[in-house]
């Protein structure tokens, strides 16, 4: 098996849920995915990093670091980090707050991001593409270059385009359609 259909499965088993949901987005949904249950976890940490970095290898994407909006994005984050770390481009992590400190320097990103730095923003679940869009706002203050976006999980429902209409190019490493039919 793959590492991508290891991805799948290990989604479909811990992650996926059918019922009624309320979305981040504001979206009713019969289909959730809490991602935590996967990217948490030694088995999802070991094949998120791994096919994270050759996404972004594959995208020709020559990132300085990876990063996104907590909480969501910041085990994909360290995940990437960490595989890329014996590379010929090591990428340095980041998160960005969903509001800034009110105290100490007021950061709204943390971690070793610099100016000028080229970051993909990574995504657990892309559904409207709204917590993206924020990360992306927030390193543009912060002097950085969003060059791609990249997600665990794209849902399907229009936020790929979203995203790309900011001009930016989006990955996937999943999509909803390949998770909901292994999902119990």
């Amino acid at each position: 098996m793959t590492d991508h259909e290891q991805l799948v499965r290990l989604l479909a088993a811990r992650s996926a849920r059918r019922g009624t949901f309320t979305l981040a987005s504001g979206r009713q949904s019969s289909l959730y995915i809490d991602a935590r249950l996967t990217t948490m976890t030694p088995e999802g940490q070991r094949l998120i990093g791994r096919l994270g970095l050759e996404r972004i290898r594959a995208a020709s994407w020559q990132a300085d670091a990876v990063g996104g909006l907590t909480l969501g994005a910041d085990p994909i984050a360290y995940a990437i980090c960490h595989s890329s770390a014996e590379t010929d481009r090591p990428l340095r992590a980041f998160t960005v707050r969903k509001e800034p400190k009110a105290h100490g320097t007021g950061k709204e990103i943390e971690g070793p991001l610099a100016f000028g730095d080229r970051v993909v923003i990574v995504e657990d679940v892309i559904t409207t593409g709204g917590s993206a869009a924020k990360a992306i706002d927030a390193v543009k203050r912060a002097g950085a270059v969003p060059i791609g976006v990249l997600a665990l999980v794209d849902r399907e429902e229009g936020g790929r385009e979203h995203l790309e209409l900011l001009g930016l190019g989006v990955q996937a490493l999943t999509t909803a359609g390949e998770i909901f039919p292994h999902a119990g």
